[in-house]
């Protein structure tokens, strides 16, 4: 039992198309295989392109898909030479070839091969020249969910994360190394952990300030975390930092992981540091009743 596709994010409606292969290949005691892509093959189409941000890097992916009880995940690396792959190579050199498939499960609108020229009326056409089944995942199955990762990028560059939690069945998390900032934070009792995430496609939510759980060394805590310029302290990048509650560790270096649970306010300039101040202990008294 196969599948194949990009399942950026694995959200609800990945779910669903894994969920029937599973129960497909209980029926018929085969093993399951999921077939993905990397890099992700926008990336390789459109170098130039900079819109596209991914809502999980391959190792999140991975992560994500080693607890829904797939026996076998193929990763293919996606470059030029293999884009021009036609969807009958596919089939031919993958998909039998190479991994034996006798089923095969799908979504309705599933393309493939160079151009996106495959798809499910191709397929049908070569299965019995290579003898194999297509299972085909229906449009009522997939649209009742109303999902897409289109439309949980779209939740999160608006600071949704409650829409895009939803979505996805598990809270949006970004991951990466804890860097040096200006510790400004300490001076007014909100220390903060200032966050490079690990790969560049990855998107970051809208501008705002969060309630989170941040994930240090195997251990969670809860936390609120700010993304902007910090236009109070005349900051003049985008910053990513999170101030954890009942934490006092030196992590510099160290890989943490951050886990959207709310959106608490839009980023905004006070008039002060002691305005900014009172505001950030509105802020961490939401944020505790948030993550309660």
């Amino acid at each position: 039992m196969v599948t194949t596709g990009t399942f950026d994010g694995l959200h609800i409606g990945h779910r669903k198309i894994l969920q029937s292969l599973s129960n497909t290949a209980n029926e018929i005691n085969a093993e399951t295989v999921l077939i993905t892509f990397h890099p992700h093959p926008r990336l390789v189409l459109f170098p130039d392109d900079n819109e596209l941000k991914l809502l999980s890097t391959l190792q999140e992916k991975i992560e994500l898909l080693r607890g829904l009880g797939l026996q076998h995940l193929l990763i293919i690396p996606f470059d030029l030479h293999f884009s021009r792959t036609t969807s009958l190579e596919f089939v031919r050199d993958i998909l039998i070839n190479t991994i034996g498939t006798k089923k095969l499960v799908i979504g309705y609108d599933h393309h493939f091969g160079r151009n996106r020229e495959g798809n499910l009326d191709s397929l049908k056409e070569l299965t019995s020249l290579y003898d194999f089944e297509v299972h085909e995942i229906p449009a009522q199955d997939i649209n009742q969910i109303s999902v897409s990762s289109s439309k949980i990028r779209k939740a999160l560059s608006e600071g949704d994360v409650s829409t895009a939690a939803e979505f996805l069945n598990y809270p949006y998390h970004i991951t990466g190394i804890v860097i040096q900032g200006r510790k400004l934070g300490r001076t007014i009792g909100f220390p903060t952990a200032n966050i490079e995430v690990n790969d560049k496609h990855k998107l970051i939510p809208a501008d705002g300030v969060y309630a989170v759980k941040v994930m240090v060394k195997n251990k969670y805590f809860k936390g609120m975390m700010n993304i902007g310029n910090r236009p109070t302290v005349d900051g003049k990048s985008r910053t990513i930092e999170v101030n954890i509650f009942d934490f006092d560790e030196s992590i510099y270096d160290e890989n943490i992981q951050i886990s959207f649970i709310q959106r608490i306010r839009e980023e905004k300039k006070f008039e002060g540091i002691d305005a900014l101040k009172s505001q950030l202990m509105v802020d961490r008294a939401e944020a505790m009743k948030i993550l309660a």
